[in-house]
């Protein structure tokens, strides 16, 4: 009985609500983090060794995906009144493409560190078809692809400017056409093409905020 009284009274408190300070420091953070992680990623690039992870490329990715996660709440978060169902399902695939590529990174970081060639850590990994597939390979195109349909639905709905869509979409498409082959001139070309649509939505946030 006693049990019962205890949840009902836990029940009936009143909720707290996040009141507008809260909310503008939240919108800042996203801002900021739109800002910092395509600045951190791009910057990876610059020390790959023959297409392939340094200790300071994959130390400079994982950091960069772990601001991509807020990044992109606070990207998804300009769709969540239009497309509200988009918004929390789409964000949840993305941030799994996160995950996926931390995976890519410091597995690269560990070639690096333990003096692994690439065919051998391919061979090693082929004996783990199914956790190989799910935490690499099926699952690391979902970063870029999450970035594609994002531009197309932000273009569609209007909530940016149109050229930063378009950019976004073509920065996405570019991505995997980099990576792939671990080509580094197009890889800048390509982290270039996602560093200015997703800084440009960043400074739209933080904009807005200081308005408000």
């Amino acid at each position: 009985m006693s049990l019962t009284c205890t949840f009902c009274s836990l029940s009936n408190k009143p909720k707290i609500p996040m009141n507008n300070s809260t909310a503008l420091i939240e919108k800042n953070f996203y801002g900021m983090a739109l800002i910092i992680a395509p600045i951190l990623f791009a910057a990876s690039t610059f020390f790959w060794i023959k297409g392939e992870y340094s200790v300071a490329a994959a130390t400079l990715g994982i950091v960069s995906l772990f601001f991509w996660i807020p990044a992109l709440t606070g990207a998804f978060g300009l769709l969540k009144n239009k497309m509200p169902r988009y918004a929390t399902y789409g964000l949840w695939i993305a941030v799994f493409g996160c995950i996926s590529g931390v995976c890519f990174m410091f597995l690269g970081y560990l070639t690096i560190v333990f003096n692994i060639s690439h065919t051998e850590y391919l061979q090693k990994l082929s004996e783990y078809p199914v956790s190989s597939q799910l935490l690499l390979f099926a699952t690391g195109p979902l970063f870029p692809l999450s970035l594609l349909v994002l531009g197309i639905n932000l273009f569609r709905t209007k909530a940016v400017p149109a050229w930063i869509s378009i950019l976004l979409f073509i920065g996405a498409i570019a991505f995997p056409a980099s990576r792939i082959p671990r080509i580094e001139w197009i890889a800048h070309i390509a982290d270039i093409l996602v560093l200015i649509p997703t800084v440009a939505i960043g400074l739209v946030l933080l904009k807005k905020n200081n308005v408000a």
